[in-house]
């Protein structure tokens, strides 16, 4: 299929517009076939995550929300329900990636797609002013974490991190990865990995929980950190629960990480979070004997209760599932933007009036440590309902930001330019 004009919205309210394309995309990704009934995503974590459910008529009410079995189609996508600040664009990058999750750029522009749910991930290119998105792989297990580095993808998968050398030479018959490190355990709950490369050029990774709340092993609920070649692994940080974001901050180099709490203590409590690392190797973030910095568990938290707890940068909001964290360092937006933190919050389920669904902005102090956090980009929920969840977000050569959305299988560009005014 391919799309050849823009279909542009003006953001009346915020003075923002929405583009449904700003080129021409060709998509060769997975669509269901006309009047065929698509089969639902595998859940793997439902029965793990409502094993603590309480037994109140409300909290039954209360499940994950299930994302829908195919991509929406572009022309259906509701680009034009986000709003952004006046002078923001937001325009479908690209779509037809059915649980589109993590994003990593590689030397040759090619945008790689991870889906958690699914056994593939995507390859996005673009050649003579279009953009095409082909699957690439097949039996990969979670293979919900990219990274990109000297002309190699990597690939988390829930057990196993994979290299592929030259990936962007062979897109149209890639080899097969090569397993590089396999040290870990194979558990479905918060199994799936978010990968990055820091600045020391080592891959860092988190090896979540295996449950809501429970006393984990010595092998879980940390962050670990690993060479290229999958040698040298070291444990970074310690006591997190699930995180499925992190990025390092372009003046300090230290790494910032988003963390999502557990579930079931209350509709209004415990708040995710915003952390930073400054320690390697010494640091507690308290799980499960201490949430959102200062709450001790009701289980877990006697004797100790929160203390020598590494104290949040910031609270997120209860269940709000911040994902994504970028550091902004382009030069297309506003000045005040340069080095902010971008947060994609992929939104609660186990609240009867859902929160999140939105992209924040954290403005930093001098030290690093959160001025403020504000709502950015809104509307991905509407009336306690999502159209779209946000999960990763990955910055362009040009300073424009690529966001991802599992809900709509898209990835939508977000750009900057003080020509662009509302309607009339």
């Amino acid at each position: 299929m391919t799309l050849s004009s823009p279909i542009c919205w003006n953001f009346a309210r915020v003075g923002a517009v929405a583009c449904l394309l700003s080129s021409p995309l060709t998509v060769a990704a997975q669509q269901s076939a006309p009047g065929a009934t698509p089969a639902p995503l595998p859940s793997p974590t439902t029965s793990s995550v409502l094993q603590d459910r309480p037994k109140s008529e409300e909290a039954q009410k209360l499940a994950p929300v299930a994302p829908p079995p195919i991509a929406t189609a572009a022309d259906q996508i509701p680009i034009a329900k986000l709003k952004a600040p006046n002078g923001f664009k937001l325009e479908v990058y690209a779509s037809g990636m059915v649980n589109a999750r993590s994003l990593a750029r590689g030397d040759k522009g090619t945008i790689f797609v991870s889906t958690r749910l699914l056994d593939k991930i995507y390859a996005i290119t673009e050649k003579n002013g279009k953009r095409e998105v082909k699957p690439l792989f097949s039996g990969l297990f979670r293979p919900n974490g990219v990274a990109f580095r000297n002309g190699a993808l990597y690939i988390a998968e829930l057990n196993k991190i994979s290299k592929v050398e030259k990936i962007e030479d062979n897109l149209d018959n890639p080899p097969k990865p090569v397993v590089i490190y396999d040290d870990l355990p194979s558990d479905e709950p918060h199994g799936w990995k978010y990968l990055t490369v820091g600045p020391d050029n080592k891959l860092y990774f988190q090896v979540g929980a295996p449950c809501n709340i429970c006393m984990p092993s010595e092998r879980h609920a940390q962050i670990r950190r690993i060479n290229l070649d999958g040698s040298g692994a070291e444990i970074i940080a310690r006591g997190i629960r699930q995180v499925v974001g992190m990025d390092f901050d372009p003046t300090s180099k230290q790494l910032y990480f988003s963390e999502n709490q557990r579930d079931w203590l209350s509709e209004e409590l415990p708040n995710d979070k915003l952390n930073r690392l400054v320690s390697p190797g010494k640091e507690d973030f308290g799980f499960p004997r201490c949430h959102q910095g200062n709450i001790p568990d009701p289980e877990f938290g006697w004797g100790r209760g929160c203390e020598g707890v590494s104290t949040p940068l910031a609270l997120l909001g209860p269940h709000s599932a911040p994902l994504g964290v970028r550091f902004y360092t382009g030069s297309m937006f506003p000045p005040e933007y340069r080095n902010a933190l971008f947060i994609a919050r992929h939104g609660s389920w186990n609240k009867t009036k859902k929160i999140g669904g939105d992209i924040v902005v954290a403005m930093l102090n001098s030290d690093g440590t959160v001025k403020l956090w504000t709502p950015f980009i809104t509307g991905f929920l509407q009336d306690n309902s999502y159209i779209g969840r946000p999960v990763d977000m990955l910055q362009l050569p040009d300073g424009s930001l690529l966001i991802s959305d599992d809900w709509n299988g898209a990835v939508y560009r977000l750009s900057y330019s003080d020509t662009h005014t509302p309607s009339r």
